[in-house]
């Protein structure tokens, strides 16, 4: 069988799984199993599929038909023009948090500074920011040994050499008195859909950890925690911000007001969402944050 005609059979069985991205998801795992880019199989479609890579190919659109996402079948996601090694262990990043990345660069205008990611994951915040802004210091936590193993293995691949990664219950193992860690820019894409959510049920979410999707309080626990802790971590003018969902914007923006944070804002993604909410830690003496 060609590999045009592989593909043809493989993303109709696809589409009938209700794949909204059929072909695409046929490609992309045909390239995977082969080792090549779509280019390639443009070029040289009509050629024969080989037999052992035909069966592996086979077993991975079986995966996907069942709903298994593309990114833990690959083993690797593009972000931010990274390629990062994924596992289900962690988050899939995602288009929509490259805001939050965009956010942070807007704010890292000096040519040195620290930046601290909560719940890294893949690494993936903290990656790409580092790759743009080489001067900087940048740390990444996960509470998840395996999400750390995995963070460090793609600055690892990746040659970002100015970005380090630890196990931490959020700011848990770090030091928060005047001698200790203070950040100029905290970024976190923390879990906040609710435990009642019908996505939770739909799509790639169903495979992902739901301790990385889930959060208490119509999934607000962890946005409020981070708000709460935040200021005692941040250098005096630096910046908190925070990715949360499309109808959580207002709630948000509440809290950080209420902690004492100063020009505060919603920010939106690349489908027109407040994703991203901001707010300042205010200099040394001009405030204090509120309980």
């Amino acid at each position: 069988m060609t590999l045009d005609r592989l593909l043809a059979q493989a993303a109709a069985r696809l589409s009938a799984a209700g794949s909204p991205s059929a072909r695409l998801d046929a490609e992309v795992l045909l390239c995977h199993v082969l080792g090549v880019d779509r280019t390639w199989l443009y070029t040289w479609g009509d050629r024969e599929a080989p037999v052992f890579e035909w069966a592996r190919f086979e077993a991975l659109v079986a995966a996907r038909a069942q709903g298994q996402p593309i990114a833990y079948l690959t083993g690797e996601r593009e972000f931010w023009g990274l390629r990062l090694a994924t596992s289900p262990h962690t988050l899939i990043p995602r288009p929509d948090t490259e805001r939050l990345v965009e956010a942070a660069l807007e704010r890292a205008t000096p040519p040195r500074g620290r930046l601290l990611d909560l719940g890294t994951g893949t690494g993936a915040i903290a990656l790409a920011f580092a790759s743009e802004r080489p001067g900087w210091s940048v740390l990444g936590v996960d509470l998840r040994p395996e999400a750390v193993s995995l963070a460090r293995q793609n600055a690892e691949r990746l040659a970002i050499p100015n970005v380090t990664f630890r196990e931490s219950d959020w700011f848990a193992a770090l030091v928060d008195d005047s001698a200790g860690e203070r950040f100029d820019l905290i970024v976190s894409n923390p879990p906040y859909i609710a435990a009642d959510d019908p996505h939770l049920a739909r799509g790639d979410v169903r495979f992902e950890p739901r301790s990385a999707l889930v959060a208490a309080d119509g999934g607000l626990a962890d946005l409020r925690h981070l708000v709460r802790e935040a200021w005692r971590y941040l250098a005096p003018g630096g910046f908190l911000l925070l990715e949360h969902g499309f109808e959580q914007a207002e709630a948000v923006r509440d809290v950080l007001t209420a902690a004492g944070f100063v020009e505060v804002a919603s920010l939106r993604d690349l489908g027109g969402h407040p994703r991203v909410s901001v707010g300042r830690r205010v200099e040394e003496g001009a405030g204090a944050p509120r309980s």
